[in-house]
């Protein structure tokens, strides 16, 4: 996908603001102050408070383009500045303020690495990042009502698509399957049916 800090998992850019799940009809664009998860932290490597990074951007490498990081867990984020980073044969490390022993990096394992919606650059014409599409209401080919879209899933198979709603829908992430995305709309429109799972 492709440039600046694309993202994959939670920031995926898609081929062709979530709105109310109680109001379909409302439409919305992406919450600017909205925390897009980007990875999270592994990890301490060595002695002077690196750590190990999982990142979800795609490139990998993306995620250390942003100077400072909100770290968090369930919610509650703090930001750090990066010091340093760098991609090894490891995968990403980075290096982050006031995070100086391996005691201290092991303090932030497993917390999430978020930036603000609005730290993102635009993403070209045509695609859409996933946190954008997270909660529209997803619609099949004939205007069947799937249900919404709740979250995407990265599968050996590729990527996936949940949808939640009378049932549950794991749709493969495809241009084949996507017709089309109505942003200001607030749906989503897929080449599948009400009745497939």
């Amino acid at each position: 996908m492709g440039s600046g800090g694309e993202a994959r998992s939670g920031e995926e850019r898609a081929g062709e603001g979530a709105p109310d799940p109680e109001d379909s009809d409302r439409a919305t664009a992406p919450d600017p102050d909205r925390i897009v998860v980007l990875g999270s932290i592994g990890a301490p490597f060595g002695v002077q408070g690196w750590v190990k990074v999982r990142s979800y951007t795609e490139p990998l490498e993306n995620i250390l383009n942003y100077g400072v990081w909100l770290l968090g867990r369930a919610g509650q984020w703090q930001p750090f500045q990066v010091e340093d980073g760098r991609v090894t044969g490891k995968g990403v490390l980075a290096k982050l303020a006031r995070v100086d022993t391996p005691e201290a990096a092991k303090l932030h394992t497993g917390a999430d690495i978020g930036v603000a919606r609005s730290e993102l650059p635009p993403p070209p014409p045509g695609e859409h990042y996933w946190s954008d599409l997270e909660g529209l209401e997803a619609l099949g080919r004939d205007g069947a009502r799937l249900g919404r879209v709740d979250h995407f899933r990265t599968t050996p198979a590729g990527h996936v698509v949940v949808i939640k709603g009378e049932r549950e829908h794991w749709i493969p992430f495809t241009k084949d399957r996507i017709v089309k995305v109505e942003l200001d709309a607030g749906r989503i429109v897929f080449d599948w049916a009400a009745d497939w799972s």
